[in-house]
């Protein structure tokens, strides 16, 4: 079955390791992503250290899983790169969904912890890695191997489909 239709967030992770060829990938997925006038404005943080993990999973309430993944990939837009401002957070979040979707094609489980526009959660990244004034941190894709399987659950909803008018 196709990855859109089996992906899951997946909040629980082995203690196992993610190999570089596999990290590469969902990162290549993620540049695939459409871009609004090309702008690709995007860029990331690859985080492995478990002292960078722990310091991430304080940032929300939310986010005490980052600690426990093998590979955090934070997402970053940089502001110097964006030729179509007001369109960054769409080409974010349809980056972020290239690489959960290419999450499962590895094999692995995965889950998006949103940041932006949560100014709170933004400092805290931005303090975390030093983060310059024109870099904004959109989210957090945690991941690594589960026992926990991405399954199919079939979401869709007829009554929430309108042909040609509400």
């Amino acid at each position: 079955m196709n990855s859109i239709f089996v992906r899951r967030s997946i909040r629980e992770f082995l203690d196992k390791p993610v190999e570089n060829e596999k990290i590469e990938q969902i990162l290549r997925a993620g540049m695939q992503a459409p871009s609004a006038r090309n702008q690709q404005a995007w860029e990331f943080i690859v985080v492995t250290s478990q002292e960078d993990k722990e310091k991430v999973s304080q940032m929300s309430p939310f986010s005490k899983l980052a600690a426990k993944a093998a590979v955090l990939i934070v997402l970053l837009g940089n502001k110097d790169k964006m030729t179509v401002p007001d369109k960054w957070q769409q080409d974010m979040g349809a980056c972020t969904q290239n690489m959960l979707l290419q999450i499962v094609k590895e094999g692995l489980g995965g889950v998006w912890l949103g940041v932006h526009p949560t100014q709170e959660r933004i400092d805290s990244l931005k303090d975390i890695f030093g983060l310059p004034d024109n870099i904004m941190p959109f989210a957090v894709v945690c991941f690594g191997y589960s026992n926990k399987k991405n399954t199919f659950t079939d979401r869709y909803k007829e009554a929430a489909v309108h042909w040609d008018k509400y």
